[in-house]
């Protein structure tokens, strides 16, 4: 009777402990989906070849360039390779680069990387997708360093610690915060001579991007006659999904319609929820 007592007591601590490690291992199956849809890390840090195709067997090993008046920077090589990637760096470091711009060495990481809108990623996202990123396959590839002719700020702001997601019921606010961690607005709102966002403004498009497509420019999404008004739900999920206006007509890059189209139906009533609340914008 005592042996099965204490048979009993182990099995329960062992069932405990696992329950307990199950409740802490981050969601592969959410850091895959955020990755592959409104997160979409692949849309810039995909090796790239000579006419910007992505090339895909070589994983997130980086690679592209951003040739701007204020930097030209390379997208990094965030495979686990511990000599060229991020193998040696821990969780808590990589989190830190994500959400607070901060390398392990202390260096800032500067733009296009959009810190600003990282730091709204809640604490369960975040493992998600640094457990996403750790199971990825170890790519070696040398990236060049980003050079900027701005000063890069100190920080981003304090340590970032604690965020919780909205609740989805809340289809604004939950709205926001995917556009927040997709970082739509950093391409969707006009920047000043010196490269920063101009927040009033917030959501009026405008940005020019080049590249091998040629030019294109990043449209209003606010609900003005110049941006959504008059588009229907579906249009909008359209254009993000696959790229095609309401007239049919199909968008350049570097907007990541391979990932958008992977945006769940829930997720994408609330953006849409969220881009109709703004204030409109001419």
């Amino acid at each position: 009777m005592k042996r099965y007592l204490k048979l009993t007591v182990s099995v329960l601590v062992i069932v405990n402990t696992q329950a307990s490690l199950a409740l802490d291992v981050p969601s592969m199956e959410r850091g895959k989906y955020l990755m592959e849809s409104v997160v979409a890390c692949g849309n810039c840090h995909i090796a790239r070849g000579d006419k910007g195709q992505p090339l895909f067997e070589r994983g997130l090993s980086g690679g592209m360039e951003f040739d701007e008046p204020v930097f030209k920077a390379y997208a990094q090589n965030i495979t686990p390779d511990p000599d060229t990637g991020i193998g040696r760096w821990t969780n808590d470091q990589l989190a830190k680069a994500i959400r607070e711009g901060v390398r392990p060495d202390k260096s800032i990481i500067g733009p296009p990387m959009p810190i600003e809108f990282y730091r709204h990623l809640s604490d369960a996202d975040l493992a998600a997708i640094i457990a996403y990123l750790r199971a990825q396959p170890a790519v070696k590839n040398v990236v060049p360093k980003s050079k900027y002719n701005i000063p890069l700020p100190p920080s981003y702001g304090p340590a970032v610690k604690d965020v919780k997601a909205p609740d989805a019921s809340d289809k604004v606010k939950y709205g926001e915060y995917l556009a927040n961690i997709g970082h739509c607005m950093e391409c969707h709102t006009p920047r000043d001579g010196q490269g920063m966002l101009q927040q009033a403004n917030l959501g009026a498009g405008g940005q020019v991007f080049k590249g091998p497509w040629g030019e294109s420019v990043s449209r209003n999404l606010t609900p003005h006659t110049n941006g959504l008004k008059d588009w229907t739900d579906v249009q909008i999920a359209k254009a993000i999904r696959e790229g095609v206006d309401r007239k049919g007509q199909h968008y350049k890059p570097p907007m990541g319609f391979d990932f958008y189209r992977n945006i769940n139906d829930a997720d994408i009533s609330a953006l849409i929820a969220y881009l109709r609340s703004l204030k409109p914008q001419p």
